[in-house]
């Protein structure tokens, strides 16, 4: 019995032992310095027929992080947030964009107008002057965070070209099983009542009936199969209300329940909605 007491004992004291070994050859984090965030200028000129010149040039600093083994090896990721003026990059406007390694980032005049026009939606018509804000949050996987500081620069953006190419034909109508007109036919007539109307150069509307669980598409030509334009995934549940659509493409889903919807087509960015 002594022995087997024994022998457990030095088991522990062994387990023990390794124990600590594993807690010493821990790697803990002892600290870096934020990112220090700088830009070429604090005026970005933003014209048409100027979009290949550069606009803006971010740089920053390396945290330099430190673990207990010394400066850390690994990758650092950069993450550069873009916001409007008093936001503190909470705002759904808000632009983040995600850079492995490099501590700058430029931006070309197209770039940026887009970022600006396209995707944070900011008035372009009347053009007007904005004060835009940006950090840069450094990080290793998804922990040791640290945020630069906040700078600022204007900007006055144009409409940038719209997502999705105009029709040519400057029209667009509704065809398929979800509408009274079904599917049309190759050399089909025009069917007023498939037709869209013209809100500005990239906005078209039309408030028609859709049956339930019917499928649909836009074509910019009647009775001509050869372009049309649709989403990415056929009957993709999760667009039945709208999103993001391109040329060519696959059915678009009605809803579950049949009835009359008013249908927004915005080529400027590249997104439909349907509204019962």
């Amino acid at each position: 019995m002594k022995k087997i007491f024994g022998l457990l004992a030095f088991s522990l004291f062994f387990l023990g032992i390794n124990s600590c070994k594993k807690a010493e050859n821990k790697d803990f984090f002892e600290g870096g310095s934020a990112p220090s965030l700088s830009a070429s200028t604090s005026a970005v000129t933003l014209e048409p027929g100027l979009e290949a010149n550069t606009a803006i040039v971010l740089k920053w600093t390396n945290p330099e992080y430190m673990f207990t083994t010394g400066l850390s090896s690994q990758d650092v990721t950069y993450s550069l947030e873009l916001d409007t003026l008093g936001a503190n990059f909470s705002s759904t406007k808000k632009v983040t964009t995600v850079i492995a390694k490099d501590l700058s980032k430029s931006y070309t005049v197209g770039e940026l107008n887009g970022i600006l026009g396209n995707t944070m939606v900011l008035q372009l018509n009347p053009r007007r002057n904005y004060t835009l804000q940006v950090r840069v949050i450094s990080s290793i996987g998804s922990t040791v965070k640290l945020v630069s500081n906040t700078i600022s620069f204007t900007a006055k953006p144009f409409a940038p070209p719209p997502k999705v190419a105009l029709p040519s034909s400057g029209k667009l109508y509704i065809t398929g099983s979800a509408t009274a007109g079904n599917w049309m036919g190759s050399g089909d007539p025009e069917l007023v009542s498939q037709k869209f109307t013209q809100v500005s150069s990239t906005l078209y509307q039309i408030t028609t009936n859709l049956i339930g669980n019917g499928s649909y598409t836009f074509v910019p030509v009647y009775g001509d199969w050869g372009n049309k334009y649709s989403i990415k995934t056929k009957n993709d549940p999760n667009e039945i209300y709208g999103g993001d659509f391109q040329v060519q493409g696959e059915d678009i889903l009605a809803p579950p329940v049949s009835g009359t919807y008013k249908i927004t087509v915005d080529f400027q960015l590249g997104k439909f909605t349907v509204v019962k």
